[in-house]
């Protein structure tokens, strides 16, 4: 009787450890339920930063890593006035990472919402959500000149600092 005993306390000790350690980890890695299908086809739109039409050609390609030291390399990039960007994003971490561009005030609200609210939908053009080991692509025109921004918004990676700036000159 004992060694029952013993066994469903150290059995029920090893499942709350691992359930501890996998919510432990879930939280350290910034998860949430964003929808991660590529969509593929979206809608033309129009921002303050720019615009989307599913006609776009790409007139420049940029390369840009995504790490788990909450980084993207490289964080300043420099694209003409009109330029139709076609970024390409390499997660090399092995946390889910994504790219927002916007201007500042409109990351830093999202970042607040995504605080609040972890299961938002991200289905813009001007937003890429990139699994761990993985590529994601998205084309955007930056048809004003000044000073743009692009960041992280899982909860915990825009805080880390894990986020850029886009440089449109004319």
């Amino acid at each position: 009787m004992i060694r029952i005993n013993n066994l469903l306390k150290y059995g029920m000790i090893a499942l709350l450890a691992n359930i501890l350690w996998v919510s432990t980890a879930s939280l350290a890695g910034g998860s949430h339920d964003h929808d991660y299908s590529d969509k593929g086809t979206f809608e033309s739109i129009e921002t303050e930063f720019g615009k989307y039409s599913p006609q776009m050609h790409p007139t420049v390609t940029i390369k840009i890593s995504m790490s788990d030291d909450m980084r993207f390399t490289p964080a300043t990039i420099q694209v003409k006035q009109d330029d139709i960007v076609k970024f390409i994003h390499a997660n090399e971490g092995q946390l889910m990472h994504e790219f927002v561009l916007g201007t500042l005030q409109s990351l830093n609200n999202h970042a607040d919402e995504m605080k609040q609210n972890s299961s938002m939908s991200h289905d813009k053009p001007f937003m890429v959500h990139v699994a761990p080991g993985q590529t994601g692509t998205n084309t955007w025109q930056f048809t004003e000149s000044g000073v743009f921004h692009f960041g992280c918004l899982i909860p915990g990676h825009y805080e880390a600092g894990m986020r850029g700036t886009v440089i449109v000159g004319s």
